[in-house]
């Protein structure tokens, strides 16, 4: 396999490097014959923290096909890692480790209350069962997501069931990540000490200096919920509109207080088409976010959280290049000048020399 050479200003610091892919692993070691895929602004891969493909439309069954079709949109943007919290079904073999596709951490099944959440999607488990259920799928995947609430008027998950599944995962190693909308269920998962809070919708603000101290990252899913906030503002008057139109009202400020309180970031798309990990980057920035701190929830802060080191020696060999710095430029996201994904260039256009 030809080995590949990338070279420029490396993020987050900006310092420039000189990088080899020695297999499947980043070096500083020259390799002679090395072929130059292009020079600009280095991210360690872009991550997509939040997105649950192969799967058209909710309750259908994960589908092989579509699930490797949308896989290949999240390459071809850039994102060379993915964490889906919550799957339509078991992975196949391939998930998370076919060269082209990116990197893969998953949750398997949502694990729900009865009555609540899509039909024909995930477990539907009784309270007392719930710890024990979290605790082996994290045993053989890392991750449970709990659908910790549901529609307004649901009763969330209890804080003691909640503390028990986070206990129980937590003792085989894994992490729990949890979906709240709800002002109770949010507030719950954070008095559970949930690793990952999901959506955070109806978040109470006073909470997220307890989130930064106690390590529970939110992933806000920021554009998806900006998506649907004009089209529920025309809705009819319903206690589901004001909830909605309350919650993701206020979304996009709480977002950046989150990141000024200190609480990690971890930027995710949630819905289709897959590959827009951009958009949520940029609503981040919109809503007041820094976009060094934007970048970060999808690039080196996302991967750093999920175990993953950036653009030292003997880290994976993930790359995304871009002509200038996307901090300037958020456009550039748009428009990646090569992808390298496990020393693979798996997007490559014409070499252009960069000036340092």
């Amino acid at each position: 396999m030809t080995v590949l050479r990338v070279r420029g200003r490396a993020l987050p610091d900006g310092e420039w490097v000189d990088l080899f892919a020695d297999g499947d692993r980043w070096t500083t070691d020259p390799v002679r014959g090395a072929e130059l895929v292009a020079e600009g602004w280095l991210l360690p891969g872009l991550v997509d923290a939040h997105t649950h493909p192969g799967a058209e439309l909710p309750g259908q069954p994960l589908d092989e096909k579509l699930l490797r079709e949308d896989l290949r949109r999240h390459t071809e943007s850039g994102v060379a890692l993915i964490r889906s919290p919550g799957l339509a079904g078991q992975p196949p073999d391939w998930f998370g480790v076919d060269p082209e596709l990116p990197r893969a951490v998953h949750a398997g099944p949502w694990i729900a209350q009865h009555g609540q959440f899509f039909d024909d999607w995930g477990h539907r488990v009784d309270h007392a069962e719930l710890p024990g259920v979290a605790a082996a799928q994290a045993a053989r995947t890392g991750w449970a997501k709990i659908i910790g609430d549901w529609a307004p008027g649901d009763e969330p998950v209890p804080v003691p069931v909640l503390r028990a599944v986070v206990d129980a995962v937590h003792t085989v190693g894994g992490r729990v990540a949890v979906h709240a909308t709800q002002p109770e269920g949010a507030a719950g998962a954070v008095a559970a000490g949930v690793d990952s809070l999901e959506h955070g919708l109806c978040l109470d603000p006073a909470l997220l200096a307890r989130m930064a101290a106690q390590g529970t990252a939110l992933t806000p899913t920021l554009a998806a919920v900006n998506a649907a906030l004009g089209r529920m503002r025309a809705a009819p008057d319903s206690p589901h509109r004001r909830w909605y139109v309350g919650g993701a009202t206020a979304h996009g400020p709480l977002v950046a207080a989150a990141a000024e309180t200190g609480v990690t970031l971890l930027a995710g798309t949630d819905t289709r088409p897959h590959g827009r990990i951009a958009d949520e980057i940029r609503a981040m920035v919109v809503a007041g976010v820094r976009p060094h701190d934007a970048l970060g929830a999808a690039s080196w802060t996302a991967r750093a959280y999920l175990g993953l080191p950036g653009l030292t020696p003997g880290a994976p060999a993930d790359i995304t290049v871009y002509a200038e710095d996307p901090r300037a430029d958020l456009h550039q996201l748009d428009t990646p000048r090569a992808v390298v994904l496990r020393g693979r260039a798996v997007r490559k256009g014409p070499f252009l020399s960069f000036s340092v």
